[in-house]
């Protein structure tokens, strides 16, 4: 189009940005900006907030931020993208504390605002601002004409936040329920051990012809190690295979892993392990290493542990778990090389330490 000596406007740009991001081609993103910025579009809101989606993607939030600021008069669209931006990349309250800033401009949220804040409250589990956003959500602009996808982040939120009984307080009113729906539900209840609470509502989503996906799944899998039901947990893993036709991910062998070792089922355990399509990584590892302390089984303890070191030589965890697998079972020469190990590498146990939560 440019060779064609064709000039891309407002409705080019956004467009050509889209495929940009998702090719990740930060270099080739900057060469459209510099164009934008030629031909007087760099204000537009369309082409903003794709500049500024574009390098919050890159992970360059300074320049993201500082498109933002040039415009003197940014539209909804852009302080969406910047908020959207943030909260995507897990800045949690970067994010709300530009919509604070936001709200000082005057500028009303609409429903994409409100799903992104959302997403970002439930990240930090802040439970009085997610009331406070439940609130605003009523507020926004365009109600009226938002989607499914506004209860749904109302539920995860509250889900994330430890309020199953008001997550299920919004599913119940609505009139309509996709996968995200139930799934957000069962996700939410596994997460916090509510694990016949998120069976039962696994039931009710087939019976309602629902097809689960695979994040379902490692919902309903989560519930299982949760309640320590080997059986389901088999039953289930079964299911999602030869009855949905859903290839097992990284989450679900791990989430097996850990049920079939929490168990004592180490052997089992250390099966699936070998028999995965793909490399495990650090967290199933870890699954495996703590059913080992737990059970005192050194040898399998040991075959983990030369495997966590060649996958994160820096960390310490395995040399500690080793050590007190060795010290449980009395082999202290074994402890003693575990230590001079850890002292030669130069690594030191973290101290434990709690966390104080603020009540204002």
């Amino acid at each position: 189009m440019l060779r064609a000596g064709v000039l891309p406007d407002h409705y080019t740009l956004p467009i050509v940005l889209k495929a940009v991001c998702q090719t990740f081609s930060t270099r080739l993103g900057k060469q459209v900006h510099s164009i934008g910025i030629k031909l007087g579009l760099q204000s537009n809101e369309y082409c903003e907030s794709g500049f500024i989606g574009l390098y919050c993607k890159a992970g360059e939030f300074g320049s993201a931020r500082k498109v933002f600021d040039e415009n003197p008069d940014p539209k909804l669209g852009s302080w969406n993208a910047v908020i959207s931006g943030f909260s995507q990349a897990g800045l949690a309250r970067d994010a709300m504390g530009v919509f604070v800033e936001m709200r000082r401009h005057g500028v009303a949220p609409d429903g994409v605002t409100m799903v992104s804040l959302m997403s970002a409250c439930g990240s930090i589990g802040d439970l009085d601002l997610a009331l406070q956003l439940h609130k605003c959500v009523f507020q926004a602009k365009d109600m009226e004409k938002a989607d499914i996808l506004m209860p749904n982040s109302l539920i995860d939120m509250y889900g994330k936040c430890g309020r199953m009984d008001l997550a299920y307080r919004v599913f119940a009113t609505m009139e309509e329920r996709n996968v995200s729906s139930w799934t957000s539900m069962i996700v939410g209840y596994a997460m916090h051990g509510h694990v016949k609470e998120a069976l039962e509502c696994f039931l009710f989503m087939r019976e309602a012809g629902v097809k689960p996906n695979y994040v379902t799944f490692v919902g309903v899998l989560s519930a299982c190690v949760h309640g320590g039901t080997v059986q389901d947990g088999r039953y289930y893993f079964d299911m999602m295979k030869n009855v949905y036709g859903i290839t097992p991910q990284l989450q679900h062998y791990g989430c097996m892993v850990d049920l079939l070792g929490r168990a004592g089922l180490l052997d089992e355990a250390r099966k699936m392990v070998e028999e995965m399509p793909m490399k495990p990584n650090s967290i199933v590892w870890g699954c495996l290493m703590g059913a080992c302390e737990k059970y005192g089984d050194v040898d399998m303890a040991e075959w983990v542990a030369k495997h966590l070191q060649e996958l994160e030589p820096w960390s310490d965890g395995s040399y500690v778990v080793l050590s007190n697998i060795y010290a449980n079972k009395g082999t202290w020469k074994e402890v003693e090389r575990i230590r001079a190990i850890m002292k030669e590498r130069k690594f030191a146990k973290v101290p434990g330490y709690s966390l104080t939560t603020k009540s204002d």
